[in-house]
């Protein structure tokens, strides 16, 4: 399924990002991946080529999608993975303006950037693969950061928007909504290895991917109770509400984000 084709990810000098990265090159695809720090080592090791991008830089992206079809060919899938996330320092939304800002121009905008200059092709070419890594917080909430949660929120809409206008030219979304994954942003984090809360390994994610599109999925579910979270919080909101309320009070120190600061 994947032989040949060539992948753009970003953000993929480690964690999320790298694990996908390999997941691609070890089924056939040609692989580009990009970081804040032009990812060499890596890149060399898994065989792909390197591009330094910042993804809250238009011009940026556009570099790394042109740097990347000049080497390898036209991005056949491009995966927005970069992200960050910052914790409320003290009440909801109390981080600075500059959080936000970066949490808006990482999180959501870099997808936009590349959507406007992949969309065009895709729909001249019929088809292309668009995957937005997000995060449970874009179907749920996380604790201890409003800026993460909004948006991861925006993430998610963006790609079902993509989505929408663009089944009928051919062209292929996945939403990436894993709860806690062992990657630098949840170092600081002491979670239980039988809690339900439990973190995962970054291939967990990868490979939740690479079935999401072998079956044709838009959400891609490394963490299967995800899915039955959100039923619950559509179904019975204040229920759900105050559940995560009590979340809150009960592990709010093992998984608040005051030290919440890292790409994913």
């Amino acid at each position: 399924m994947f032989e040949g084709k060539v992948v753009a990810i970003t953000g993929a000098k480690g964690g999320i990002g790298r694990a996908i990265a390999e997941m691609f090159t070890q089924a056939g695809a040609q692989v580009a991946i990009s970081d804040l720090e032009c990812p060499d080592a890596t890149a060399s090791e898994l065989g792909a080529l390197a591009v330094k991008c910042d993804v809250g830089i238009e011009s940026d992206i556009r570099d790394f999608i042109d740097t990347t079809e000049a080497a390898l060919g036209p991005v056949d899938i491009f995966v927005a993975n970069a992200g960050v996330g910052f914790g409320d320092p003290t009440v909801a939304a109390s981080a600075d303006d500059a959080a936000w800002e970066a949490s808006w121009k990482i999180n959501v905008m870099q997808s936009v950037y590349a959507a406007r200059e992949l969309l065009p092709k895709w729909v001249e070419r019929g088809g292309g693969t668009f995957v937005v890594v997000a995060s449970a917080a874009g179907l749920l909430s996380q604790i201890g950061s409003a800026s993460y949660s909004a948006t991861k929120h925006a993430a998610v809409a963006l790609a079902e928007n993509i989505q929408i206008t663009h089944a009928k030219d051919g062209v292929n979304v996945h939403a990436i909504c894993p709860q806690y994954v062992k990657t630098n942003m949840t170092a600081h984090m002491d979670v239980p290895e039988d809690s339900p809360l439990a973190l995962k390994d970054p291939g967990d994610v990868a490979e939740a991917l690479r079935t999401a599109m072998m079956e044709g999925r838009f959400l891609a579910l490394s963490h299967p109770v995800v899915e039955k979270y959100a039923r619950n919080r559509t179904t019975d909101r204040e229920r759900w509400l105050s559940g995560m309320s009590a979340l809150q009070d009960t592990m709010g120190n093992q998984l608040g984000l005051n030290a919440f600061k890292g790409g994913e």
